[in-house]
């Protein structure tokens, strides 16, 4: 399978182009693409939802690329969460006969039968930030992130910070299916292995803070402030939530309990600098330049890599402050 990372120059010229809704693509141009096209691109976009920060940075970013200005009719669908809502929004695309169809899978698995229709009916697919457990030549790409090294970054992290000391940790899932949920668990837990670091209990909060903030109230009414030692949260919301349940309880949040983080949306950062989260992984939202790009290229007959993976970063607190400022989402 031919994978494709972008790093540095190349995503920051990507990123600047999504904040300033300039046109652009990563190569060639469908028969509508940009301004020199006669009939824009018709794309449907399956959203998961609205369920936090990063998911409304990503929707953002998509809207942008693909918009009027550069050659497209988008058609948006927010599932809130509902798979088989998605699914049905993705069966109205191929009825509607769209151009191309762009998927954020809700959950991995189920996406076979319809992506097989959207095939049948001659429409390319491409998938942003989430994964699917369908054949891979039922899409034309996918774009997005490597979940299971954010999950092995955020391990080394805490097995650094916690040495051989005894520690209890409790995880903060995201929504169960999800590759970044499956992902996520899988690299951390494969990274802490041989460590003290012991999980005591692992629950979703479908990557909002309402749920963060609920399970993390039933981790301290069970194990109390003192039986917790450590807080991995699959997202920031969830980390956030958690962090005003610890508040409510008495406790001090990076302190008595640490917290490590996966996204870097802002109000995650936030937290960060003002030392409430401890360590942050980056999962980049925006995603809309490189996957408007890839449907223009498709479009247009031309070889497209089957993965094309962005590169994420850390923070610490001293990071998170020195960029906070100047961060797009």
């Amino acid at each position: 399978m031919k994978k494709s990372i972008l790093a540095g120059g190349a995503l920051l010229a990507a990123l600047a182009l999504v904040a300033s809704g300039c046109a652009g693509s990563s190569g060639g141009s469908g028969d509508g693409g940009g301004s020199g096209g006669d009939e824009p691109i018709t794309v449907g976009f399956a959203q998961t939802g609205s369920e936090s920060g990063w998911r409304s940075a990503n929707t953002e970013s998509m809207k942008t690329a693909f918009s009027a200005e550069n050659g497209f009719d988008l058609t948006f669908n927010a599932a809130d969460n509902d798979t088989a809502a998605q699914i049905a929004a993705v069966r109205d695309f191929i009825n509607q006969g769209v151009d191309a169809i762009v998927i954020a899978p809700i959950v991995e698995d189920g996406w076979d039968d319809v992506l097989q229709e959207a095939a049948d009916a001659g429409i390319p697919v491409i998938l942003e930030d989430r994964t699917v457990s369908a054949s891979d030549d039922l899409y034309a790409s996918w774009v997005g992130l490597d979940f299971k090294k954010e999950g092995v970054m955020a391990a080394e992290w805490a097995a650094e910070t916690f040495g051989d000391t005894p520690t209890n940790m409790v995880v903060l899932e995201g929504t169960t299916g999800s590759a970044p949920a499956n992902d996520r668990a899988e690299g951390f837990d494969e990274a802490i292995e041989g460590t003290a670091i012991e999980k005591i209990d692992s629950q979703t909060g479908d990557f909002t803070r309402d749920g963060g903030k609920t399970v993390m109230e039933g981790f301290l009414q069970k194990y109390g402030v003192d039986g917790i030692d450590l807080v991995y949260a699959h997202n920031d919301d969830m980390a956030l939530g958690a962090i005003e349940a610890i508040e409510a309880a008495g406790g001090e949040p990076g302190v008595d309990i640490q917290i490590v983080s996966i996204d870097a949306v802002k109000d995650g950062m936030q937290a960060l600098v003002d030392g409430k989260i401890n360590f942050i992984v980056e999962c980049n939202p925006l995603l809309g330049e490189l996957a408007a790009g890839l449907v223009k290229d498709v479009l247009a007959g031309e070889e497209v890599e089957k993965e094309v993976y962005v590169e994420d970063q850390t923070f610490t607190q001293d990071q998170a402050a020195e960029v906070i400022d100047d961060r797009l989402y």
